[in-house]
């Protein structure tokens, strides 16, 4: 009879090591745990929509600030150079003016009448540098076509090429604007002498030696 069990004894376990053990159930969670986890993703996507808000209104004022500061500029720039059609009408007056001075003979520049005038044309100096106007500076600088416009060339080989020998008529900038470029005259290289024509001949030409002289002439 012991014999007949243990076979009944080994073939419930083998059935029982065949046998699949049953799935763990799965963990449920509490109602409590769920509105938890609702209000965390609600937290985290109120914090990215703040986060994107606040992004959007550092952007909208940084435009508005420049935004504001060229409109500023603009103004400025119309301001300064909204007269730019006047000033540039009085600068002959400014001409005629220096031109006088130039020929007031040495005896008369100390009479009131002349002060006065003098007087008069330093009012204006001071109205239209206080507009922005200032001369360009030409009399020995090196000719720049963006300031100085020339009307003659001089050969001189004392002064490098491209030196301002005079200035003709002032210019005048108004700002950083050329309101009217200098007329100057401008020194021009001398061109290299040219070799002499004996010493290009005698650089050309071989040199030739005498004939020897033949025996029946020597004796």
């Amino acid at each position: 009879m012991a014999e007949d069990a243990k076979p009944n004894e080994m073939q419930r376990e083998t059935e029982a090591q065949e046998t699949p053990q049953a799935a763990e159930p799965a963990p449920v969670s509490t109602p409590e745990e769920d509105e938890k986890e609702s209000l965390r993703q609600a937290l985290e996507k109120a914090q990215a929509e703040a986060k994107d808000y606040l992004d959007q209104l550092l952007r909208s004022r940084a435009d508005y600030a420049n935004y504001k500061r060229r409109v500023e500029q603009e103004k400025q720039e119309l301001i300064r150079y909204g007269n730019a059609n006047l000033i540039a009408q009085l600068l002959p007056v400014l001409d005629d003016f220096e031109r006088a001075f130039l020929t007031v003979p040495s005896g008369l520049d100390k009479l009131t009448w002349v002060e006065g005038i003098a007087l008069v044309h330093r009012k204006l100096q001071l109205i239209l540098e206080k507009e922005g106007l200032k001369p360009i500076q030409a009399n020995g600088q090196k000719f720049n076509p963006m300031e100085h416009e020339a009307i003659a060339y001089e050969e001189r080989a004392d002064v490098e090429d491209g030196t301002i020998l005079a200035e003709v008529q002032k210019g005048y900038k108004l700002g950083d604007r050329v309101l009217r470029p200098t007329l100057v005259r401008v020194a021009k290289q001398v061109p290299a002498a040219a070799p002499a024509a004996e010493e290009q001949a005698g650089a050309q030409t071989p040199s030739e030696e005498p004939p020897a002289e033949s025996k029946q002439d020597a004796q």
